[in-house]
């Protein structure tokens, strides 16, 4: 049977073929293939923002679990506490929350970079998880993010900000 009599039109785009089943089904066609694997910048550091932060990412990464437990505030705010870089522990519930928290009562401020590969080493990234959601919340590390779990790859959801406290 053809591809016209089966309903299917020639396509550049996909092979079609059938399978063990006899039924007629698609893959599809791959033009370039590129060998090197995605490879995302390591945090530099900023010397303005204050040294506390690193520590805060380095406590985070080594409090992390291998999966997330939906708990990304709650770590970031106790790493934050435990290297000194806000005095008290944060009220906020949410994640998305957390920006406005962070400047308002600890000195944070507002980095202005919308990538979160551009962020510096230590840098507090916010994001939402649509309108309702609790979003998420995660610091810079040189390899990558660290929340309640360590990843090399950004969270998926768009990014609100990111935040940076500096140096006094």
């Amino acid at each position: 049977m053809t591809l016209q009599a089966a309903g299917l039109q020639p396509s550049k785009s996909k092979f079609f073929y059938k399978d063990a089943s006899g039924k007629t089904t698609s893959a599809r066609i791959i033009y370039h293939y590129r060998p090197g694997k995605i490879v995302h910048p390591l945090a530099h550091v900023d010397s303005r923002l204050d040294p506390k932060l690193l520590r805060a990412a380095t406590i985070a990464d080594e409090r992390a679990n291998a999966r997330s437990k939906q708990r990304c505030w709650h770590y970031v705010k106790q790493a934050l506490v435990a290297s000194g870089a806000i005095t008290s522990y944060p009220r906020t519930a949410n994640a998305r929350q957390a920006g406005e928290e962070l400047v308002r009562d600890y000195g944070f401020r507002r980095l202005p970079m919308r990538d979160p590969y551009d962020a510096p080493l230590g840098a507090v990234l916010v994001y939402s998880h649509g309108r309702h959601g609790a979003g998420h919340v995660e610091l810079r590390t040189k390899n990558g993010f660290v929340s309640d779990y360590s990843s090399k790859t950004r969270c998926r959801y768009p990014l609100l900000a990111v935040y940076g406290k500096f140096s006094s």
